[in-house]
């Protein structure tokens, strides 16, 4: 069964995430103040409804305790986006995702009680620098301020080896999590020892920031 979802918000960064969702099974609600946005969007999700977000009253009305997460997708008004979160938080939203658009924007939005805050602009531009510097890097997930998962296509240091030659977890405290295989049709998610990594494999591999820098990975 989907969830349901509302996404506040009907510019890219949130047409692209409704879309997303809804392409995906789930109920997806989309909540905009331009009425041009709201009709471009709105065959494409469940529905979309024009209102001003930062208004009590029209939040309410949407039945904000029913929605699993709701997405706060303002990008070119903080001040907006500000007002709308301390309204769902009052309101006893399950679980808010919030776009922040700095690193003050996102301290003001965890201050007043979202449950997490995503800075797309910054993450995409760090993704795209760390492919350059690293051509081999297929994905980059910031776990935590110290931490990481990346995903990249086998480097020639591990092609033909075993997780258990290479010993990367005792070794340069890295952990390979899971392996795609070349062809791509098996996928491991819990590689052994005596699994072998081939060339064309990509692997998930999680650990610190600076044991995966050393490793040329990030």
């Amino acid at each position: 069964m989907g969830k349901q979802f509302l996404i506040i918000g009907a510019g890219r960064f949130g047409t692209s995430v409704a879309k997303t969702l809804y392409d995906a099974g789930h109920d997806v609600m989309v909540l905009d103040s331009s009425e041009e946005l709201v009709q471009n969007i709105s065959s494409q999700v469940t529905n979309a409804v024009q209102a001003d977000a930062t208004s009590e009253k029209a939040l309410r009305a949407l039945g904000i305790e029913n929605y699993d997460v709701i997405v706060v997708a303002i990008s070119s008004d903080m001040h907006s986006s500000i007002m709308a979160a301390i309204m769902l938080v009052e309101l006893k939203a399950k679980y808010v995702v919030a776009k922040a658009q700095t690193e003050l924007h996102g301290r003001v939005l965890k201050k007043i009680g979202v449950n997490r805050v995503v800075y797309p602009e910054q993450d995409m531009g760090k993704k795209l620098a760390h492919s350059i510097i690293a051509p081999s890097i297929v994905d980059l997930f910031d776990f935590s301020n110290q931490y990481s998962i990346v995903e990249l296509i086998a480097t020639e240091e591990l092609i033909g080896k075993s997780l258990g030659e290479l010993d990367l977890r005792a070794r340069k405290g890295i952990a390979i999590i899971a392996i795609l295989s070349s062809n791509g049709d098996k996928t491991n998610i819990t590689p052994a020892a005596v699994d072998k990594i081939e060339e064309g494999d990509i692997i998930i591999a999680a650990g610190t920031d600076s044991n995966l820098k050393k490793m040329g990975w990030m």
